[in-house]
């Protein structure tokens, strides 16, 4: 059971100071507070710009893809693992505030991504990212692309340009169960769970390797950000 811990709290400092000043002794009632449920599709909105892409370029195939950023550095990362009974599994780790960014940009139809390693994020960075991906995408080219991402500083589209046959829309605030990418991260980290890496050069190395290896399985890449109302691609060839 699900209680409000902020109200729980109130009930049991008022039957203190009850009893303290001579009061009923009686149990206040803990007050339950109805969680409000979050919409874990995505908003029309995406629906229908890939509906409305599709209606003004019809010889062209329309795709949503998906982009979100993570952060890892050398602070350990860990979890869980299997023990014989009695023993208590150990991972060396060395706490160090040194960080790279893993920007990933995601197909959940087909499983294509794009992967880039940086050290950092920013909106001139952002905007460049942009260019490089479109480019390598074929945007424009071979096909348009509508690009799901968040509301970070750096997305804004104020003083952002962004490259043709690209088309951004914002997911809603607060809600990155409807972010794809955000499922890639569990398998971005796995080289270095519950491992001492040295160096953020090391940790380049690793997660770039990584990353390069993620690229070329697009099954798993399909099965982890295939939800089953992302849209389709539209105008397929």
């Amino acid at each position: 059971m699900n209680w409000d811990w902020p109200h729980w709290r109130r009930s049991v400092a008022g039957r203190r100071c009850g009893r303290l000043a001579g009061r009923s002794r009686s149990r206040g009632r803990a007050i339950r507070r109805r969680r409000r449920r979050r919409n874990k599709r995505p908003s029309k909105k995406l629906v229908q710009v890939v509906a409305e892409e599709a209606a003004r370029h019809p010889d062209t195939p329309i795709e949503a893809f998906a982009t979100d950023e993570h952060r890892i550095g050398l602070k350990p990362v860990t979890r869980r693992v299997w023990a014989p009974v009695g023993e208590r599994p150990i991972a060396h780790g060395h706490h160090r505030f040194e960080w790279l960014y893993v920007t990933a940009f995601v197909s959940p139809a087909t499983g294509e991504s794009f992967w880039y390693v940086s050290n950092g994020v920013s909106k001139p960075f952002f905007e460049a990212l942009l260019r490089v991906f479109a480019e390598e995408a074929g945007a424009g080219r071979e096909r348009r692309i509508v690009l799901t991402l968040d509301n970070a500083g750096w997305h804004g589209e104020a003083g952002l340009a962004v490259p043709d046959g690209v088309r951004l829309v914002f997911q809603p605030a607060y809600t990155p169960e409807v972010q794809p990418a955000e499922t890639l991260w569990t398998l971005v980290d796995e080289p270095v769970v519950n491992k001492h890496i040295p160096s953020l050069e090391a940790l380049d190395k690793i997660i770039s390797a990584r990353c390069a290896a993620l690229a070329t399985e697009r099954e798993k890449i399909n099965s982890q950000t295939g939800f089953h109302w992302w849209p389709k691609i539209a105008n397929p060839r």
